[in-house]
């Protein structure tokens, strides 16, 4: 696995071996959501449930200006941000992402919930209520689940593709 493009186009990911509880974004799939998404300059970025980071980190390679990586497991982020040197505009936070969103209080620009498939049926409701005031206005949110047990949010639907078996949702918050 590698970051697409960007700065650190190329550079490879630690990735999680045979772990099953870790399934990393292909990168044939971040590189379409990066061309579906566009500039993300200066963007503040926020991603939950990140084992391996790479979302993020695409994103930090692009130009946003800061990411925020939460996982109960944090290692592989934290093993990537270091290794790529991304320590002054990355922090890794190890937490459950529902508690970290009713603890944070700042915004973020562009969200990335990528929940293990089992669990991301479920969680939708208790995102509902908890990322709405993390958002920035005109922030966008990626749902990424599998397409046979969707990651459900209320959020505006802007825009839906499917890559094999993954299923992106793109939502966006008005501009105030």
């Amino acid at each position: 696995m590698r970051v697409v493009a960007g700065e650190l186009g190329g550079r490879r990911l630690a990735t999680p071996g045979k772990r099953a509880d870790v399934r990393p974004t292909a990168d044939r799939v971040r590189e379409a959501l990066f061309s579906i998404l566009g500039d993300v300059l200066g963007a503040n970025v926020l991603d939950l449930y990140a084992g391996t980071g790479a979302l993020a980190i695409e994103a930090l390679s692009r130009g946003a200006a800061t990411a925020t990586l939460v996982d109960t497991d944090p290692g592989l982020a934290e093993r990537n941000v270091t290794e790529l040197g991304l320590g002054d505009r990355a922090t890794v936070v190890r937490a459950d992402a529902g508690a970290f969103l009713r603890r944070e209080r700042g915004s973020f620009d562009l969200v990335f919930c990528d929940p293990p498939y089992k669990l991301a049926h479920r969680l939708g409701q208790e995102l509902d209520k908890t990322l709405p005031q993390r958002l920035a206005p005109g922030a966008v949110v990626i749902a990424e689940s599998d397409f046979r047990r969707p990651l459900e949010l209320a959020l505006p639907l802007t825009d839906e593709r499917r890559y094999g078996d993954t299923l992106l949702r793109i939502h966006a918050v008005p501009a105030e």
